[in-house]
């Protein structure tokens, strides 16, 4: 039986060495290449196309950078209540002022107005201007980037709100209390469906997850889609260039992700190699990744990178019991 193990062994180390993941470039084949190329499993034709190994080309491409977040559908009517407190407060104090201003002319024309109906009025400016203030603040507070819209582009979200026909998503970033660029847009998953959302700005209130927030408007939304629901989302923010590869061909260990690259230069009957080169993940993009660390040229495992990655592991099996 030990006689089994030391064959299969043998075996084993034959079909892959150990090694340790080059970095990108250019220069990946003339450095897998040199010192008798033990950092590199190799396989025949008949293995490659018995184990389906296929390789392509990586695509250049410019996705915007991907945030994840979390988001929860914000109540309506939250909203219409600030924003009624504000009008309505907003409203007192330009009477109290107009009053004001009426009383102070009266009573410096002398007729019809006397001292204690000015102070009175102007103790009834003041007040109702420090309510107007209190619930600007507070709507500011609750909903800053529409606190900022001119009076006509807020209405109308208020408008698109109130009827249903919108919502207001509060987007939070676990981990994050600031934000340097903000991003240009939104994308909710609703059952695995992306809905895009409009990024409307900063929000100034930390929710109970302690983490800076965005507010986003979502029109037409999908039915059922209701105030408190949470759901995943991402933020799209700059473009960034790098190359899309499947997810297929992306594998990872304790030192990040890599993949592997076919090496050019095989003879006919000879075995192709493939050296394991690290990437940089950028964003995942649709069933694949943006990724940096190889070329437009190279030659990437993108289906059967796995095998490559278990020989590697049978090895390693064997020669652990052949050390008992």
């Amino acid at each position: 039986m030990r006689s089994w193990h030391k064959r299969a062994a043998a075996l084993a180390c034959c079909a892959m060495f150990a090694y340790l993941p080059a970095a990108g470039g250019d220069d990946d084949d003339d450095a897998a290449k040199s010192g008798e190329q033990g950092g590199a499993p190799s396989l025949n034709a008949e293995q490659q196309r018995a184990v389906g190994l296929r390789v392509a080309h990586p695509v250049a491409a410019k996705e915007p950078e991907r945030i994840e977040a979390l988001g929860v559908v914000l109540d309506a009517t939250a909203l219409l209540a600030d924003a009624g407190e504000w009008t309505v407060a907003d409203a007192a104090e330009h009477s109290a002022s107009a009053e004001l201003a009426r009383l102070r002319e009266l009573y410096k024309g002398g007729a019809g107005a006397s001292l204690k109906m000015l102070e009175t009025a102007q103790a009834e400016q003041a007040k109702s201007q420090a309510q107007e203030q209190l619930a600007a603040a507070r709507f500011a507070l609750h909903w800053g980037p529409l606190a900022g819209l001119a009076p006509g582009a807020r209405q109308k979200i208020l408008d698109a709100a109130a009827a249903g026909r919108g919502l207001l998503v509060r987007a939070d970033l676990p981990g994050r209390h600031s934000f340097g660029t903000l991003p240009a847009k939104a994308l909710l998953d609703v059952d695995g469906i992306e809905v895009p959302g409009q990024v409307l700005g900063a929000l100034k209130q930390f929710s109970e997850l302690q983490s800076a927030g965005l507010l986003i408007e979502v029109d037409n939304a999908p039915a059922g889609l209701g105030s408190g629901a949470r759901l995943p989302m991402a933020l799209l923010g700059a473009q960034q260039s790098g190359f899309l590869l499947p997810r297929d061909a992306l594998l990872y260990d304790e030192n990040g992700a890599y993949v592997y690259k076919q090496l050019k230069g095989a003879k006919a009957g000879e075995k192709t190699r493939y050296v394991p080169v690290r990437v940089k993940l950028k964003n995942p993009f649709g069933d694949g990744w943006l990724v940096e660390g190889v070329d437009d040229d190279d030659d990437i495992v993108v289906h059967g990178a796995g095998v490559l990655w278990s020989l590697q592991g049978v090895a390693a099996h064997a020669v652990d019991d052949d050390d008992d």
